[in-house]
């Protein structure tokens, strides 16, 4: 059997379908894996740069959320109490019509990816493409995991997920394809004595939030993960809260030391999930659609950009000949986009675009034509 190799589209590793579990991993091929995987948005978009690398819907957060924010700076000579993670948890369960006691408040839905290995799963099986920091948190601890690839469309096959996999991790809408699975195929992942993990850090970027499972309570073995960072600008305050039965939190919680968030990411959770906010982040949603569909058809109609649609979320998945040289071309041209090969499953010559307003969006679109013009391919 031939090992796993380092190829132009990067590191392979084994999917459900290629290469037995046992196969052993060289500590070149390790490392040049695991650099890939920590590669994020915030890598590509350098200052100065106009960002499309993020996708962060706004430079700052809102007015009213800056300002209880800033009153909540009264409260950090205390720790953190037991009364604001209730407040924060009370916010969220009435948000997704769940009990409190199904709501885990996260420093934002990364540590929710660290915390995976606290439930000892006997082999991980990740859905891709899609976010990458589950495999960094599992690999690290040394669990079994497996890749289970989906269509050519990007689309889930769930009859490529290894029935022994008693955690199951995906995303939905998916970063970075933009694709959304339809709830009913995700639910039906679950099993008696697995875990099933659905990343919804998108979610709130959908009118109607279309799809979720955020408000399934007796899916056995689920856990939903949300993030603020995106709708509510918060990357630097880290954010976010899991959903599901409370000795599975419990589970995923116990490695956690004392006072695991601060009180200025308990008042956000409990802020952006007042009904007030929720109505805001449907119109931002709503909005973000109208964005979509604008730069989905400017950038289709530049020659040799392909646009994967349909799209969900609030970036876009492209394919252009020659990327590697595209890419340097934008960013010496003041632009940064995400570099999407460090995705398994994805290429040098895919990229993510962030969406922003038509006004906006159209310098992307004039300097993506312009760069494919001068650059050979």
């Amino acid at each position: 059997m031939q090992a796993p190799s380092v190829s132009r589209h990067g590191p392979t590793v084994p999917t459900a379908r290629e290469i037995p579990r046992e196969a052993a991993y060289t500590p070149r091929l390790m490392s040049a894996v695991d650099d890939l995987l920590r590669h994020h948005g915030d890598v590509d978009a350098a200052p100065g740069l106009l960002d499309f690398a993020v996708n962060v819907r706004a430079a700052a957060s809102p007015p009213w959320l800056r300002k209880c924010l800033v009153a909540a700076l009264d409260r950090l000579g205390h720790y953190p109490s037991a009364a604001e993670d209730a407040a924060a948890r009370e916010a969220v369960a009435a948000r997704h019509h769940r009990d409190p006691s199904h709501v885990l408040v996260l420093a934002g839905t990364a540590e929710g990816f660290a915390l995976l290995p606290a439930l000892t799963p006997r082999l991980a099986a990740l859905v891709y493409p899609s976010f990458t920091q589950p495999e960094v948190a599992l690999r690290t601890a040394g669990v079994p995991l497996v890749r289970v690839p989906t269509d050519d469309r990007h689309r889930l096959r769930p009859e490529r997920v290894p029935e022994e996999a008693d955690l199951v991790v995906l995303g939905n809408p998916t970063n970075p394809t933009s694709v959304r699975h339809p709830a009913g195929t995700v639910r039906a992942l679950a099993r008696p004595g697995r875990v099933l993990v659905v990343d919804e850090a998108f979610a709130d970027a959908e009118p109607g939030e279309v799809e979720s499972l955020a408000g399934d309570a007796d899916v056995p073995g689920l856990v939903v993960l949300r993030s603020l960072t995106k709708t509510w600008a918060l990357p630097g305050l880290r954010a976010g809260y899991a959903l599901g039965e409370p000795s599975l939190l419990a589970r995923l919680a116990a490695p956690r030391p004392p006072w695991p968030v601060s009180s200025l990411v308990l008042e956000a959770v409990r802020a952006c999930s007042a009904p007030a906010a929720v109505a805001e982040a449907t119109a931002a949603a709503e909005a973000t659609v109208e964005h979509r569909r604008w730069m989905a058809a400017e950038l289709g109609a530049v020659p040799g950009v392909h646009v994967h649609l349909p799209a969900a979320a609030p970036y876009l998945l492209l394919r252009v000949p020659g990327g590697e040289r595209v890419r340097t071309a934008l960013r010496r041209g003041g632009i940064a986009v995400r570099r999407a090969d460090t995705f398994p499953g994805l290429t040098p010559d895919h990229l993510r675009v962030a969406v922003r307003p038509p006004e906006v969006a159209a310098v992307l679109v004039d300097a993506l034509r312009t760069a494919l013009a001068e650059v050979p391919v």
